[in-house]
């Protein structure tokens, strides 16, 4: 019974605590302010996510566009190492041509 007193006790205590916060000004501050924050933070989130939905279709394009340019980036490496194969063999039949021959003579024409 004792401590059944005692709980009554402090509940009373508290609910005239909470009592006296709710009716101060300071608190009636805070709670709007904490409204205030929540509402901002709902609407910045919304804006996130419509910013998201679009980034997420912008990589989409994007993908979507250099698709066909790696295609198209293949057939000029290609194209440009077949010339490159050709200069080269030109050059060694150049130089095996060159190096079979004698070498020119130096004496002044008279």
């Amino acid at each position: 019974m004792d401590k059944k007193t005692m709980m009554t006790q402090l509940a009373t205590v508290s609910e005239a605590a909470l009592g006296k916060l709710a009716q101060s000004d300071l608190s009636k501050t805070a709670l709007q302010g904490a409204i205030t924050v929540k509402d901002r933070v709902e609407r910045l989130m919304s804006k996130m996510t419509d910013l998201d939905e679009r980034v997420i279709e912008l990589e989409k394009r994007v993908t979507a566009l250099e698709k066909p340019a790696k295609a198209v980036t293949a057939a000029k490496k290609s194209t440009a190492t077949g010339a490159k194969r050709t200069t080269t063999s030109t050059a060694k039949k150049k130089t095996t041509t060159s190096a079979t021959k004698p070498p020119a003579s130096t004496k002044p024409a008279s």
